[in-house]
């Protein structure tokens, strides 16, 4: 597996996955980050998974496929998505892909 920082990290806490995006979530390294959150979603501890974009400053399509992906693979198993510390660009690309009613987008 790739180094962790580039890829972002990830915990348990409790029923959370809590997945720390890295920098720039994009084509490059989206597949990992897409690797290692399915392999903790098969934790049966998980119920809901938190994507924090505090580091994020970028972010293309592939990002979106991430957070959508994801988002299907926890409500089918009755879970929800949580993003937390998203800037406007980011919030904006969520909406416009019609994530909003599908996921909870925290505000600040």
């Amino acid at each position: 597996m790739g180094k962790m920082e580039e890829k972002g990290t990830f915990e348990i806490r409790e029923n959370c996955l809590l997945i720390r995006l890295p920098e720039e979530v994009d084509h490059h390294n989206a597949k990992e980050i897409r690797q290692f959150a399915d392999y903790y979603l098969n934790d049966e501890r998980v119920e809901q998974i938190v994507f924090d974009f505090e580091s994020t400053i970028f972010m293309d399509s592939s990002g979106i496929g991430l957070v959508a992906g994801r988002n299907e693979k926890i409500m089918y198993l009755g879970g929800r998505t949580i993003i937390v510390n998203a800037n406007a660009r980011i919030k904006k690309m969520l909406k416009i892909a019609g994530l909003e009613e599908k996921i909870c987008i925290m505000e600040d």
